[in-house]
């Protein structure tokens, strides 16, 4: 598994891993700030091997978004239990339903992190979904 930290000012590092896709712009998968907290980059339905959008309904690309997001919680020394806040963007918020049934198999609700959600009028590379998260570091 192809991890690393790079040392940023005021102690922030940046949090990469192959087990999420690589970013395809300015930004990071992730940055562990001092804090310590760790903020994910919205994550889309991208297969990290393939680099490819993974087709289907909105439960096919939630369940990849949510294994991109693990991907990079995991690299951080993190786990679903150290998310604290999400926000899900859904092109349609028809969809909702159908993304919250696997989103809820990730959070119980006793420590389920607060969450926005909403519909915007288009995602990068006309997906259904982006869901970015923050995640308290121990």
């Amino acid at each position: 598994m192809l991890s690393f930290l790079t040392i940023l000012p005021m102690n922030n590092q940046v949090i990469r891993t192959d087990k999420a896709p690589a970013p395809v712009g300015p930004y990071n998968q992730a940055i562990a700030a001092t804090g310590p907290f760790l903020f994910v980059a919205g994550q889309i339905p991208l297969d990290p091997v393939t680099g490819e959008i993974v087709s289907g309904e909105i439960s096919t690309q939630t369940e990849q978004v949510m294994a991109n997001l693990e991907g990079i919680l995991t690299a951080a020394g993190a786990n679903w239990s150290n998310v604290v806040k999400t926000t899900v963007f859904l092109s349609d918020l028809a969809n909702f339903g159908a993304m919250n049934q696997v989103y809820a198999r990730y959070f119980p609700p006793e420590t389920a992190p607060a969450r926005a959600c909403v519909e915007v009028a288009r995602l990068p590379k006309d997906v259904l979904v982006e869901i970015e998260c923050i995640a308290a570091l121990a």
